[in-house]
């Protein structure tokens, strides 16, 4: 089980990709998530924090993720999209977390609950965006 705020990004990811398919509030996905047994460990406050960016601005972090993507958002598989949301969000509003472990932890999530290749996509978006937001380098890591 995955804890602390590997956790709450991967419990985002899942409330995420329910909310493309469903459109629950963040309210209602907090609730629900809080009362699963994957919500023992992991930082609670991250999850909830990620879900209360996340959701207002889903149309900006939309906008940022067309700049470096080679498609239109709408036309993302919902995992890569909430992986690419958490991604991009941590990558402008939580300068505490350095572009590499942001990068990192997208991709794997994308390997865990994505398509095939689809860790590679997410990690070019981020990279580049990573590159535009903070004019940090990421070296590849190989995956």
């Amino acid at each position: 089980m995955a804890r602390g705020r590997r956790g709450a990004r991967r419990l985002a990811l899942q409330a995420l990709y329910q909310r493309q398919l469903a459109g629950h509030g963040v309210a209602e996905l907090v609730e629900q998530y809080s009362a699963s047994k994957e919500f023992r460990g992991i930082d609670a406050a991250y999850f909830s924090l990620l879900l209360e960016e996340i959701v207002p601005a889903e149309a900006e972090l939309d906008a940022l993720i067309q700049e470096a993507a080679d498609r239109p958002p709408a036309q993302l598989d919902p995992v890569e999209h909430a992986v690419l949301w958490i991604g991009a969000n941590e990558l402008r509003a939580h300068p505490d977390v350095p572009g590499g472990v942001v990068i990192d932890e997208a991709v794997e999530l994308a390997k865990e609950f994505g398509a095939q290749d689809s860790f590679r996509y997410v990690n070019a978006v981020l990279d580049a965006l990573n590159r535009r937001l903070r004019g940090d380098a990421v070296p590849a890591t190989g995956t």
